[in-house]
């Protein structure tokens, strides 16, 4: 029944709303298994969105750098960035909000956010306290004048020492919920550098050249070698983690203020250097994530 309303509406959520009501088949509230017959009349009345605001938390944050205009922080893996619909608390921007005051040019689910990396990705993210670092951070990503690198543990082996991605991403035709390769979609490049090899993986840095939402996750499935434990799109069969083997471990710009160029760099999380050391003595600890 979702197709038939809206593409945008995934199938559980047309189920929630045709149990609550907000769906009904000629005045009739029905199950959501009902077949639609000729000549039915379906109302819809979209439920009222839960407002969201971003309310300080005191959340311990590994703080890399800060002064007077930008924080540099270190994200761990499994805390989102901002505020979600069934993420209204708990994310970085909660505990920022209580550490700190943000610029406040975006909206109040986002103070201070230039860029954003998945839940499940660790590592570095550059912060704006003002609204002259907010403007200028996001001038220097549009510019491509930052320096964003990560570390990925992928799967399968590469002949290649280097190589560049160069392909459009979009959301998934088939799928909503993912990013995809498509024609006509957003330019995205991905640059990777192979660092290390083992029998079944490899590690590599990914360099950005664009920020698109999932790109080298979606980039490295893209030449068949998905980022080890990636839920949505990697394999079943995988290494045993906490979500994607990816780490943001290098960030730079220029300062907002002083123009000085700022490098920074964060280790790898305990489980991700774990899972290399293990693979360096030949334990390989894949198995079916799903």
């Amino acid at each position: 029944m979702a197709s038939q309303l809206d593409s945008a509406i995934s199938r559980s959520q047309a189920q929630n709303w045709i149990k609550s009501g907000a769906i009904l088949v000629n005045q009739q509230q029905v199950k959501p298994n009902y077949q639609v017959q000729v000549g039915d009349r379906i109302s819809v009345t979209p439920p009222e969105p839960e407002p969201l605001d971003a309310i300080p938390e005191d959340i311990p944050l590994d703080i890399v750098y800060e002064d007077d205009q930008v924080i540099v922080v270190n994200k761990p893996q499994g805390m989102v960035v901002h505020p979600a619909p069934g993420h209204a608390q708990g994310t970085l921007v909660n505990g920022l909000l209580y550490h700190s005051q943000l610029a406040a040019i975006n909206d109040v689910i986002r103070p201070g956010i230039v860029h954003r990396i998945d839940k499940d990705t660790s590592g570095l993210l550059m912060v704006a306290k003002t609204d002259t670092a907010q403007a200028s951070l996001s001038a220097q990503l549009k510019a491509k004048s930052s320096i964003r690198e990560y570390l990925a543990l992928v799967h399968g082996t590469f002949n290649e020492d280097h190589g560049r991605i160069d392909a459009p991403l979009a959301r998934d035709p088939k799928n909503r919920k993912k990013q995809a390769v498509v024609v006509g979609g957003r330019h995205a490049v991905t640059n990777y550098e192979v660092i290390e090899r083992f029998e079944r993986f490899t590690l590599v840095k990914c360099i950005l050249e664009t920020g698109r939402t999932h790109q080298i996750r979606v980039h490295m499935a893209y030449i068949h070698h998905p980022i080890a434990g990636d839920p949505v799109y990697g394999p079943k069969k995988t290494l045993i983690g906490e979500g994607q083997f990816l780490h943001a471990a290098k960030l730079g710009f220029v300062h907002p203020t002083t123009g000085k160029l700022m490098i920074f760099e964060a280790p790898l999380p305990p489980i991700f250097e774990a899972t290399l050391e293990k693979l360096r003595r030949g334990i390989d600890t894949t198995h079916n994530l799903r």
